[in-house]
């Protein structure tokens, strides 16, 4: 390239996106909403794009943690963090002939090693804070696809199929522009995790909620919209719901958990 010629634009990370349902209006009521949608609809996600959200996961949480370092300006040991991301991304799959699967082992080593890092230096109220720093980066790369507070309800969809979770949106109230709600009935992290571990992945928090419970509400209110969510558990294992809607009059940075 020509010294001083601009360098090309990137594409978009490339994403999974449904067809655009049709708007209906919901006999009796005036109101406008989605048709219906499957309940779990990402079954058939290719593989190539669960590769690229795996990558952008990624690369979130890396860059958030470059900003939320920075933001600290409490001089953080250079070497220790050219250390942390030579692990991070070391041994990095082939992006043209890698699987899902590898992509996936390189986002989990990558979360454990960011979260040990952190709560090492920070405890765990860092997480939160972290959170919200890769909320920001979340909100620049993330495509916005028109739905509404259905955009953010969609990418928890489709993070929950990455790892095989069990999940569906209401059959009584399809995702809509201004509510939108999910409830994964089995989160297939835990497995994922225990699974990591007996590999020898050193996990540092007891419960994977701890992070993204912070994370996805953090990602919510990048996008504009109000979040809350409930922790469940039961036969099926752990799992949760959540739900965006469209911001009245919240206060700022309202907590997101609900009472069960």
């Amino acid at each position: 390239m020509p010294e001083g010629a601009a360098a090309p634009a990137q594409p978009a990370p490339a994403t999974a996106v449904l067809p655009q349902p049709a708007a209906v209006t919901v006999p009796g009521s005036g109101l406008g909403c989605w048709d219906e949608q499957p309940r779990s609809p990402y079954r058939t996600m290719p593989e190539a794009e669960r590769s690229a959200l795996w990558r952008q996961r990624l690369h979130e949480a890396e860059a958030g943690l470059t900003r939320y370092l920075v933001s600290r300006g409490d001089g953080v040991h250079l070497t220790d963090w050219f250390t942390l991301q030579s692990a991070i991304f070391a041994d990095l799959p082939d992006q043209a002939t890698a699987g899902a699967a590898e992509w996936q082992r390189v986002f989990f080593r990558g979360q454990a090693l960011m979260e040990r890092f952190l709560v090492g230096r920070y405890g765990e109220p860092a997480l939160a804070e972290w959170a919200r720093s890769n909320a920001d980066v979340h909100r620049e790369v993330e495509p916005d696809h028109g739905r509404g507070a259905a955009d953010p309800i969609h990418r928890i969809a489709r993070q929950a199929e990455l790892y095989g979770s069990d999940y569906e949106f209401d059959d009584e109230q399809p995702p809509s522009a201004d509510r939108a709600a999910l409830t994964i009935t089995h989160c297939a992290i835990w497995d994922y995790r225990e699974q990591a571990r007996r590999s020898g992945v050193r996990l540092t928090l007891a419960s994977p909620c701890t992070y993204c419970t912070e994370a996805t509400s953090a990602n919510i209110r990048a996008k504009g919209f109000r979040p809350e969510y409930r922790l469940r558990s039961g036969p099926t294992g752990h799992g949760c719901r959540w739900e965006a809607s469209a911001p009245a009059s919240v206060p700022a940075d309202p907590d997101p958990r609900q009472e069960a």
